[in-house]
């Protein structure tokens, strides 16, 4: 949870909320996706680097025996590295053993497309792209949670939904970053896009996770997927009002009042 409260104040609220088993289970899931997803966006590390890296994580987590053949893939790159990626197993031991494996299949195909993507210098010249892109990175999460919130206590969810879910969450970001991608090289706005596609390509998914979550009966579950998406609303109408995210004091009215803690 230290690690967690370093890489993501969105998520540490919602995964703390979780009960017991669950939370391990998610902690886990987004730790593993933080770990891989540093290594697709960092600064210095050159392509072929992270394309290495990252296919050597899919074909690792895979094997049965895989925390020393993980160090080794890292050791070259342990300085360079943020510690969220290095401690990639620590993350897979937190898992619960009944749910590793489908936290693993995702950790792995996750690695393998955003090297997918890598190679392709994230080229996105259509919506078709787009889709793929944030479905990889993204989607592919919420169908993972989807599977999560089956294996705990039954609830079912819309799987269609779940992806737009996390594409949702995914273009929010790329709206958010978009000044700091363009610094680095790197467009995620199909050609001929501008804001106002993007604008409307982002609240055309966040209507179909509204939808997903409306169908989640009350407790710790719904809780959870509340308070990102709320965010994502929240950061999507500051963007629409000229702010470049939202303010700190807004976060904190929104994850008070979601989980009735006026001190958030």
């Amino acid at each position: 949870m230290e690690m967690l409260a370093l890489t993501s104040r969105t998520f540490l609220i919602p995964i703390n909320g979780l009960v017991p088993g669950l939370k391990e289970a998610v902690a886990s899931a987004y730790l593993c996706m933080r770990a891989i997803d540093e290594i697709e966006d960092h600064p210095d590390l050159p392509s072929d680097v992270k394309v290495s890296l990252l296919t050597g994580i899919g074909t690792i987590v895979r094997e049965p025996s895989r925390s020393d053949a993980l160090q080794s893939l890292f050791h070259p790159y342990r300085e360079q590295l943020p510690a969220v990626s290095v401690r990639l197993n620590d993350w897979i031991e937190l898992c619960p053993s009944t749910i590793t494996d489908r936290v693993l299949q995702s950790t792995a195909q996750m690695a393998e497309q955003m090297a997918e993507w890598v190679e392709r210098e994230w080229h996105i010249r259509t919506e078709d792209d787009l889709d793929h892109y944030t479905y990889c990175v993204a989607g592919a999460v919420g169908e993972l949670l989807t599977d999560l919130w089956m294996w705990y206590d039954g609830t079912a969810t819309d799987r269609t939904k779940a992806v737009a879910f996390g594409r949702g969450l995914q273009a929010v970001n790329i709206l958010l970053n978009r000044n700091d991608d363009q610094t680095r090289g790197v467009a995620f706005f199909p050609d001929g896009w501008g804001m106002e596609e993007m604008v409307a390509y982002t609240r055309k998914n966040l209507r179909q996770a509204d939808e997903y979550i409306a169908a989640i009966p009350p407790g710790p579950v719904y809780q959870f997927c509340s308070i990102p998406l709320a965010l994502a609303h929240g950061s999507l109408n500051a963007l629409a009002a000229g702010e470049s995210k939202l303010r700190r004091s807004d976060v904190l009215e929104i994850v008070g009042r979601l989980t009735g803690d006026t001190k958030s």
